[in-house]
Formats: structure tokens, C-alpha cells, sequence
């Protein structure tokens, strides 16, 4: 089976600021580059107008072929496969995700407020996904500038349940981009100990400190002997997760979450550091499940 980066287009600047990135990602990882559109194949009641299939089967392809022009004058070695597919988008394009390294998705732009907010299609498919996923922000030309240089890749470490797909995620992609790796985690004492437990609080700060250090030391040792040339800077703060992990991420390349899926009844959801980091960092943001 041949290796995929798969990036999804939908004719929207956003698509193809993701195809972008998904192509120096392909290219890295010496991978083929498929470019997948998913036009809705829907039925309509008689008497209601549908859209033509041969017309919408048309317009995929001519997006498509624009979209693959307008990689190859940047990437001329990298093999570029385009695929049209009809029904549901979020469907179909974690179906594509499960069979590839990496899926590719753009999102849209806060405007003037530095963030991006991802669309109904790219949160319908990390509700669905159990392999990685990068949402790409479409940023401002004066943004894309500023970051023409990438930065080094930030991980969000959960401890002291770290995920070791995370991990394996961010250390290859630091070793990919031949730079370093920051790692932040943020943690706080339990409410019990707030109001009233003055005289102890000192003592179990510096406690919990140490063991969460600790925790990390014990979490990173593979990775750091795996990975000894990826430079690492540990954080480990009292803190707030989603809001440090944000903060750490202003200068980043790739940011790096672990998503434990959580179904609940109306169905998976993100949770805040994830929800957080999606919606306020300007970087491209790697998701990646893990149970």
C-alpha cells in the first residue's frame, strides 16, 4: 500500500492554503500527496431542484486539476493523485483519513483576532477520527511572513496519562523539520486544597511540582534517547492548560494535542485544552487521537 498524506478541498482559499501545507508535509515524509473533493450526492423530493451529478462530477474534476497546478511549480518531484468522491463530506473524508498518514483540513479565520475557527465538515471529522488530523489556518499574508521560518513544534502533554502516539507524532515531525521541541504541561491542585488550607498548600505545591516533573522526566526518556538530536524545552507549571498551551504556541510551526475520544450522548467532543487550541492558536494544529 502505497504512503498518503490526504489533504481535502472544497475550492475555498482555506482548502488550498491546507493542500500547501499537506504538499512540504508529503514531500517530507516522501509520500504521495492525494487531493480529495467530496461533492454531496443527495436526493431531492419530485418537484425540488438537485444538482446535476455530471455537472457537480465536472466542476470536482476542473477543482481539482486547478488545485494540482497550482502545487507543482513549488513541489515538481512530489507525486499529486486527485480523487473525487460523492456523498458526505465528514464521511468520507475520515474514511480517507483512516487510510492515510495524515489527513489535511483548512479552516476558517477569525478575522482580526488571531485564531481560527474550525468549519461544521472539519469538526464533524474529528468528531469521527481515530488517526491524525491538521487543521491549517489561512493566514494573512503579512502572517505568513512572519512565520515563513518554522518554529519549533509545541506538544501539550497530559500527565500522567501522556499519550505515547502524541509523543511519537511531535518528535517525528521535530525530527522532520530539524528543529526543536517545546513541551508544556500546566497543573493545578485539587479545590479541596484552595480556601482554608493555607498552612499546607506551600507543601503540596512543591510536591506536586516535583512529582509532575518527575512524571515527565519518565515520559519524555524514550523519546528524548529515540530523538537525541531534537533540542527539548520542558514546561511544567501551575497553571491553566489550555490557556498556557496557547500562550506557548505564539511562535510555534506545529502544535501538537492528544484527543482522548470521549463519546458521550450527543455525541464526541473535544474537550477544552483541544477546543482551546483549535480556536486560538494561530499555527497549524495536529490532533491526535489515542484511547
Amino acid at each position: 500500500m502505497s504512503r498518503v498524506v490526504t489533504a481535502g478541498i472544497d475550492g475555498s482559499q482555506e482548502g488550498l492554503v491546507a493542500a500547501e501545507w499537506a504538499a512540504g508535509e508529503a514531500r517530507l515524509r516522501s509520500c504521495l500527496l492525494r487531493l480529495v473533493y467530496v461533492w454531496k450526492d443527495t436526493a431531492s423530493p419530485a418537484g425540488i431542484y438537485a444538482p446535476d451529478p455530471d455537472i457537480e462530477r465536472r466542476a470536482a474534476e476542473a477543482l481539482l486539476n486547478e488545485a494540482a497546478e497550482h502545487l507543482r511549480p513549488a513541489h515538481p518531484d512530489l507525486r499529486i493523485e486527485t480523487q473525487q468522491k460523492s456523498g458526505s463530506p465528514a464521511e468520507e473524508l475520515s474514511g480517507e483519513g483512516a487510510r492515510s498518514e495524515l489527513l489535511v483540513l483548512g479552516s476558517r479565520g477569525f478575522g482580526g483576532i488571531r485564531g481560527f475557527v474550525a468549519g461544521s465538515v472539519s469538526l464533524a471529522v474529528l468528531a469521527r477520527m481515530r488517526s491524525p488530523l491538521v487543521l491549517v489556518r489561512n493566514r494573512s499574508g503579512r502572517e505568513a511572513a512572519q512565520t515563513s521560518d518554522r518554529g519549533d513544534v509545541v506538544l501539550g502533554l497530559d500527565l500522567p496519562r501522556a499519550s505515547t502516539d502524541a509523543l511519537a507524532f511531535a518528535f517525528a515531525a521535530a525530527d522532520r523539520y530539524r528543529c526543536g521541541m517545546r513541551i508544556v504541561h500546566s497543573w493545578s491542585l485539587p479545590p479541596v486544597y484552595g480556601m482554608g488550607a493555607t498552612d499546607v498548600v506551600p507543601t503540596l505545591m512543591r510536591e506536586t511540582a516535583n512529582q509532575r516533573r518527575e512524571e515527565m522526566t519518565v515520559a519524555l526518556a524514550p523519546w528524548t534517547e529515540a530523538y537525541p538530536h531534537v533540542p527539548v524545552t520542558r514546561d511544567c507549571r501551575q497553571g491553566h492548560p489550555a490557556q498556557d498551551l496557547v500562550e506557548a504556541s505564539g511562535e510555534a510551526g506545529l502544535v501538537v494535542v492528544g484527543l482522548r475520544h470521549r463519546d458521550a450522548p450527543l455525541g464526541s467532543h473535544v474537550g477544552p485544552v483541544v477546543h482551546s487550541v483549535l480556536h486560538h492558536t494561530a499555527a497549524p494544529v495536529a490532533v491526535v487521537p489515542h484511547d
